[in-house]
């Protein structure tokens, strides 16, 4: 019994859902600064506060169906933050505080895979 309701909870994501890539980095402070689509079933996120990046990978078609998404971020010189799992809503947030260094950020959607260059530096 216990396997199996750790698995059901793996597999369902955020308990409690975020209503965008904002709200799932925590609010306000956060706002868009770059994104690269899977088509029209996921779209990656890059979100900044003004010193920490911020990236969730937001399923956009089959929301509450689940399927494999993935979102990291690195800052240059430090290790890199990753959330990866069969996901209902989305994957992330990870995050990575930054200032002054560039990052490498990206996701992926069931068998799509994107990652960006060292970018966004500063």
């Amino acid at each position: 019994m216990a396997a199996t309701l750790a698995a059901s909870v793996t597999l369902s994501g955020p308990a409690m859902a975020a209503s965008s890539p904002i709200e799932a980095c925590g609010g306000g402070s956060y706002h868009v600064i770059d994104s690269h689509a899977f088509g029209s079933s996921a779209t990656t996120y890059l979100l900044y506060n003004g010193s920490s990046n911020c990236v969730v990978t937001w399923k956009t078609g089959a929301r509450g169906n689940t399927a494999w998404v993935r979102a990291m971020v690195q800052a240059y010189g430090s290790p890199g933050d990753v959330d990866a799992n069969h996901y209902r809503y989305y994957a992330g947030p990870v995050k990575a505080y930054a200032p002054g260094k560039c990052i490498k950020w990206g996701g992926s959607y069931g068998d799509q895979w994107w990652e960006s260059p060292w970018e966004h530096c500063g």
